[in-house]
């Protein structure tokens, strides 16, 4: 055993490091869920033995997305037409470095697939078009005929799901697995193994030696393997010295230093269960993960996974830099759906929802008409042509009001209208009446936009 242990300088750190591959599969007779951090009649426990591993950030790193996939889970479908418009707008947002690296696809009916097909006479580069199906030889021939390079399978990784929603034992689901990914590889397809359930899994006694056992494979095919780690249940904690499995910097130290996966073929996919699905991710670029796995809007299953539009925002808080880019997309794609799919963005949305930047406090919106960067997280104007704006009230006068028809009517030029127009005199005596009359919280948006329409039509005004 000792012949497997050798000496290597890690480059990174300039330490010494003993390598060490001595994690042999730990077969069970029974499972191991883990009781004492998941009693199901309790809340889950976050449990510590302050264990620390270290930052390690990879040189690169890239958002991919399941938009198509997961997202399509927990909403009415997109129709064919659809899918490809919201992938151009992926593709536009991505930027020319391609930081929007893949897009997976399901291959199930023919909606799917002919969208798959539009989406790669496409030709662009980034997003890749990649798929997800079922584990069986007659769906990978089918990615293989539509020519895609890669395909994510689902190899369930808890004693959750191998002993009670499989039935099998820890060495036959790992031999099952293997067979498959084998059969892949022997059609020429790269293979995206989806770890599910990663938090309650036994990492040292069966994700590790699994992982291992694929390393092997790419070698031996010359074609790469994917690690994607998926949090299905939300269970990740980004705390230093959190126990496995539920410590994400554990688990991505785990695959990358122990298993030999490199970063740049680890994946995180989180939910956001317990609130944790944006910081979990981030902390898997910190600690060793190429790619985190996102869905636009954060829409899929459950209480959804990690926003798109969130980690491209966590990109530049930690590169310093959009890296080429195209927030812009952000605002059109909420608007897309908004308009065109009928879909209702959450109004305190971070950077997509109708109040995300708007202050409604009187204090805050005095400090904001005085000067927007005291209450404004950055320039929305600039990055998602969504100004700062202020919540009509008593004291917003009629410029505030004006200002208001013309930020949210999207007016300009000549179309804006003036503070002494006929229009803004009518509302602002309307609400002078209002505030007289007693009230004393502010006009919401939907009352707002209802009382404008209504003016507006009255006196024949067009605000379009």
């Amino acid at each position: 055993m000792e012949e497997n242990r050798r000496v290597k300088m890690n480059r990174q750190t300039n330490l010494l490091q003993l390598e060490e591959h001595m994690y042999p599969l730990v077969d069970v007779e029974k499972p191991n869920v883990f009781r004492n951090l998941f009693p199901y009649s309790e809340v889950p426990k976050i449990a510590f033995n302050d264990r620390i591993v270290p930052h390690h950030m990879p040189d690169d790193i890239w958002i991919t997305d399941t938009t198509f996939r997961d997202g399509q889970q927990s909403r009415a479908p997109y129709t064919t037409e659809q899918i490809v418009r919201i992938y151009d707008y992926l593709h536009k947002l991505g930027g020319p470095a391609g930081r929007i690296r893949q897009s997976e696809f399901f291959l199930y009916s023919k909606k799917d697939r002919d969208a798959v097909v539009k989406c790669m006479e496409r030709g662009y580069e980034f997003p890749e078009v990649t798929s997800w199906i079922r584990a069986n030889k007659q769906d990978f021939l089918l990615v293989k005929q539509m020519g895609m390079q890669e395909t994510g399978i689902l190899v369930s990784c808890s004693d959750y799901h191998i002993f009670y929603k499989m039935k099998m034992t820890r060495r036959q689901a790992m031999e099952h697995y293997l067979n498959i990914v084998k059969e892949c590889l022997d059609i020429g397809v790269a293979v995206r193994c989806h770890l599910e359930d990663i938090t309650r899994a036994d990492i040292y006694g069966y994700v590790i030696p699994f992982c291992l056992e694929l390393m092997k494979l790419m070698q031996q095919y010359g074609i790469p393997i994917k690690i994607r780690a998926c949090d299905t249940m939300g269970y990740g904690v980004n705390y230093p010295g959190a126990v496995i499995p539920r410590s994400v910097p554990g688990i991505i130290y785990g695959i990358m230093v122990h298993a030999g996966v490199p970063s740049e073929l680890i994946e995180w996919h989180g939910h956001n269960d317990f609130y944790k699905a944006v910081s979990n991710s981030t902390t898997a670029w910190l600690y060793g993960a190429c790619g985190v796995n996102t869905s636009l809007f954060g829409i899929g299953e459950r209480t959804g996974n990690t926003p798109l539009e969130a980690m491209v925002f966590e990109y530049a808080q930690l590169r310093g830099n959009l890296g080429g880019m195209d927030t812009h997309v952000i605002t059109e794609l909420a608007e897309y759906y908004e308009k065109e799919l009928g879909y209702h963005i959450p109004d305190r949305t971070p950077f997509v929802g109708r109040n995300f930047n708007v202050t409604r406090a009187g204090v805050h919106a005095d400090g904001l008409l005085k000067n927007e960067e005291i209450y404004n997280i950055f320039d929305t104007g600039k990055f998602l042509d969504r100004p700062a704006e202020v919540a009509i009230s008593n004291t917003s006068g009629a410029a505030g009001i004006a200002h208001w028809i013309n930020t949210h009517y999207h007016l300009t030029g000549d179309a804006q209208v003036d503070k002494g127009s006929e229009l803004v005199t009518i509302l602002k005596a309307w609400i002078d009446e209002q505030y007289d009359e007693g009230r004393v919280t502010v006009l919401s948006t939907d009352e707002l936009f209802q009382l404008v329409n209504e003016t507006a039509s009255r006196l024949g005004v067009s605000l379009s």
